[in-house]
């Protein structure tokens, strides 16, 4: 198998996590060529995307590999219609779809779908003779309302379903998909080993502390979690750091500090700054499901982590130096918990090999699998 056709969720350019990852690990095993398409609207507009104009969160620039080709379909935001695929094939995709097929039929091609669509099911039904991956990242259905919500559980189950293997990157996925799908894979998020710096974070013998967050800033963060954070720390600092899509209906303490987004690379330096991380997520539908990939580089650079009692979280929480909070009145002994960790240079190695992200690929076995 030396080709991938990867249908993914987020663009090449964006902040690069598990998709362009998992593109990068297929190239280095096999060797062979990539053909990224990049996400397109998938259901009709609402308030949300107007408020994100002008927010950009391509922060890792064009990269140009060789080995990398990258299509931009076009589409009409209308998938929750029936008719929808047939408008979007005749007006945008025809072109598109031929491309994708003339690269698969050169070599032997897996295809992995990243964002259940209309379009990742009719390439599934073009290049049915390639073996095929639904890669559950999300739990996707729960990012839309209304319509366009039922539309994409639906397109997800048959696109699931028709995938000779499920990966699921939390242990709420697996278990949703392994009730769908005779193959289902964990395999969580990771971290990539190579960029990290090799220098440790260590406590600051002074103060302030830094209380750090490094990510987008969406739906899913609890400002009124950081807020309590800051306000019972005043001779301390809270730093967030990221392109901000949801902003905070209540006026920030001044002690916490909103950061510019920064490219990958500069971000694993900039938490070094951090005394302590912390991933303040919503405790609801949307995060139930959710591995968030900064827990593996913080924890990776010897960081102490606070986190309310999300998604994978509570499976994390067993490990060294993971310390779990959800109210005001428990911050107290999370933080005193947390500025007494310490590590060493040895059990950060050991936990940046073990869950690297080609450890994490080679894991699943995909190509023994199918």
């Amino acid at each position: 198998m030396t080709r991938l056709v990867y249908l993914s969720p987020v663009a090449w350019t964006s902040f690069a996590q598990r998709p362009q990852k998992f593109a990068r690990w297929f190239h280095k095993k096999t060797g062979g060529d990539v053909l990224w398409v990049e996400p397109y609207p998938s259901r009709f507009p609402c308030l949300a995307d107007f408020k994100k104009i002008g927010v950009n969160d391509k922060i890792d620039g064009e990269h140009s590999e060789p080995w990398l080709s990258v299509l931009k379909p076009r589409a009409l935001p209308l998938e929750p219609l029936p008719a929808s695929g047939l408008l979007n094939r005749t007006l945008y995709w025809s072109e598109l779809i031929q491309e994708i097929k003339k690269f698969s039929n050169q070599q032997e091609t897996l295809l992995v779908v990243g964002k259940p669509t209309v379009l990742a099911l009719q390439i599934l039904k073009e290049l049915k003779n390639c073996k095929s991956v639904y890669d559950a990242m999300d739990d996707f259905p729960t990012f839309f309302k209304g319509l366009s919500r039922s539309a994409m559980a639906r397109r997800e189950l048959r696109i699931a379903k028709t995938a000779d293997v499920v990966m699921a990157s939390s242990t709420q996925l697996k278990t949703k998909w392994s009730k769908q799908h005779n193959n289902v894979k964990l395999v969580p998020n990771g971290l990539d080993s190579s960029l990290l710096p090799a220098k440790l974070s260590t406590m600051s013998t002074v103060s302030p502390k830094v209380f750090g967050y490094l990510g987008t800033i969406g739906a899913w963060f609890d400002w009124q979690w950081v807020i309590d954070l800051a306000e019972s720390r005043p001779n301390d600092l809270v730093h967030v750091i990221g392109p901000v899509f949801n902003r905070s209906s209540i006026r920030l303490p001044e002690n916490l500090k909103i950061f510019a987004p920064c490219s990958h690379q500069d971000a694993l330096v900039r938490m070094l700054s951090f005394d302590i991380a912390i991933i303040p997520f919503l405790r609801n539908e949307l995060t139930a499901s959710v591995d968030p990939i900064k827990y593996y580089e913080y924890k990776a650079l010897g960081l102490p982590i606070i986190s309310t009692r999300f998604g994978e979280m509570n499976q994390h929480c067993s490990e060294k130096g993971v310390y779990l909070c959800d109210h005001r009145l428990e911050m107290d002994e999370a933080i005193s918990s947390a500025l007494n960790y310490t590590t060493t240079a040895a059990e950060s190695e050991v936990f940046r090999v073990a869950n690297d992200w080609d450890a994490r690929f080679d894991a699943a076995e995909l190509f023994e699998m199918i």
